[in-house]
């Protein structure tokens, strides 16, 4: 089941976080969310707990209503699973399997392409259908190019910055004071740090990342590296990585933190903002009493067209014109195999004026908004804001009274500036849903497309099982068939 956020008044699902000590289930990503179905209005449907890392129950299958009871053999169960989800060998394990495996000679430094795993001289060739590879000194310093991203967009894509990108981030903050780095997130950034404290050029900064790929703690001892899930501030490993976070968190001798965090874009914007604004109150407690309410510095990057919902959550932010790189998205880069322009901003609460943007690269100040923007972000005097969030020129409607994307033009029927081709006669955030039409729900709970299946498991309603969790059914999209299987269905037919 995709869970989203509900967005305006349509039907949608909301996180709750309860007030209280009340303790959520867990599931291998840690303690999981409480979700509640929203309908227009406002209308509050049965609450259920859910995976917090996870959109698609294929990739983490926990599903439990609210007040459903669990029995002892399903919570045991439930153990098991976790406990078999864990991964290979604890962080201390990976961290002395690391000394040995930077004891050996050339020759015997192997990498499982397979395992991922970096492999001691008794373990090669324990499986002769793997694939292993030699390592160098230069691969173990860059382990985000040596291992093998993530690719699940619903729950732990990792896309990597461009060096050029993270050489730029770094520049910044070192310049505006920052000697600490929280990479949250943002495994090339760290690596960085290390580098270029190694070459001795840059002032020497501090890193700690809270990653949810495990495979890294191969790399980093313990106070470089924490497991951590950022969708429900989750330390695998407890207390002792808690520790680790509020010791980085103090600032001694003037050395200034700031939080940098790169979430999967699928990922929910409330349970993110709550994790971050956690990793704050931390912060704030372990500052002196001069800092008073003071936020951490954070910079959290994610795509421009999230800003409402962050700006929602964390009303202190500002999003920056600046265009974040990666190097294996094919989208979001630079280059001939990727759009001109990348939609991945700068969020942070760090004041806009002082994140000075490379004029080299297009960006310039404005003297009216107090901030760097894109050259092409045009400064409108009766919006009194540059107001382009994609990089492109907008343009004034004075019907709206806004400015709108160039390829929108004004609908005197919709009373509102849209695409030309758009479907006339609905009110803007009022699309309801493309199955039926009906504007009191989306396209997901459409009564008309899901009848069929409530038809195919009504024999099960029958049974008297009335204690086990039923989530709601959503079946993926068949493939579509090719054109060439299409015809010769139809000459099939006609042939008989």
């Amino acid at each position: 089941m995709d869970v989203t956020e509900a967005i305006d008044d349509s039907f949608g699902i909301d996180v709750i976080f309860p007030d209280g000590d009340k303790t959520a289930p867990c599931c291998p990503h840690g303690p999981t969310l409480l979700f509640e179905k929203v309908g227009k209005g406002g209308e509050k449907g049965r609450r259920f707990y859910a995976c917090s890392a996870c959109r698609d129950r294929k990739d983490c299958k926990f599903f439990q209503w609210e007040d459903e009871k669990v029995s002892e053999a399903r919570h045991l169960a439930r153990e098991a699973e976790n406990k078999s989800n864990r991964p290979q060998f604890t962080h201390q394990q990976y961290c002395s399997r690391f000394r040995k495996f930077a004891s050996l000679p050339l020759h015997e430094k192997k990498f499982c392409q397979d395992c991922q795993v970096l492999l001691l001289p008794g373990e090669h060739g324990a499986d002769s259908s793997h694939t292993s590879m030699a390592v160098t000194a230069a691969q173990l310093r860059r382990p985000s190019v040596l291992l093998r991203p993530l690719d699940n967009k619903k729950s732990n894509a990792q896309y990597l910055f461009t060096d050029h990108s993270s050489n730029f981030l770094l520049d910044t903050l070192a310049a505006l004071g920052y000697r600490k780095v929280l990479c949250v997130g943002t495994p090339r950034l760290q690596e960085l740090i290390k580098l270029r404290n190694l070459e001795q050029k840059h002032e020497p900064m501090k890193s700690l990342l809270l990653d949810i790929d495990f495979r890294y703690a191969q790399f980093y001892n313990k106070d470089e590296f924490c497991h951590y899930n950022m969708f429900n501030h989750y330390f695998f490993d407890g207390e002792a990585s808690s520790a680790v976070l509020q010791a980085f968190l103090t600032e001694s001798d003037g050395d200034k933190v700031v939080m940098v965090a790169d979430p999967p874009f699928g990922g929910l914007v409330k349970p993110l903002a709550n994790s971050f604004s956690l990793i704050s109150q931390t912060w704030r407690k372990l500052q002196s009493s001069d800092s008073g309410n003071a936020d951490m510095p954070m910079v959290w990057i994610f795509p421009y067209f999230f800003e409402p919902r962050i700006l929602e959550c964390l009303p202190s932010f500002a999003m920056l014109d600046y265009q974040v790189d990666y190097d294996n998205h094919p989208l979001y880069k630079h280059g001939k195999t990727g759009r001109k322009q990348s939609p991945v901003r700068l969020f942070t609460n760090i004041s806009p004026r002082d994140v000075v943007l490379p004029k080299e690269e297009g960006y310039r100040f404005c003297s009216l908004c107090q901030r760097f923007i894109w050259s092409l972000n045009r400064h409108c005097a009766k919006c009194n804001v540059c107001p382009s969030k994609d990089g492109r020129e907008w343009k004034h409607c004075s019907a709206c009274e806004k400015c709108v994307k160039p390829s929108w033009r004004h609908c005197q029927s919709c009373g509102r500036c849209a695409l030309p081709d758009h479907p006339c006669g609905k009110a803007q955030g009022k699309e309801g849903c493309f199955n039926c039409g009906s504007l009191k729900h989306k396209l997901k709970a459409c009564p008309v497309k899901d009848s069929h299946r409530a038809n195919r498991h009504r024999p099960n309603a029958k049974s008297g099982l009335k204690n086990v969790s039923r989530p709601p059914v959503f079946k993926a999209k068949a493939k579509r068939k090719s054109g060439a299987a299409r015809r010769a269905k139809k000459m099939a037919a006609l042939s008989v």
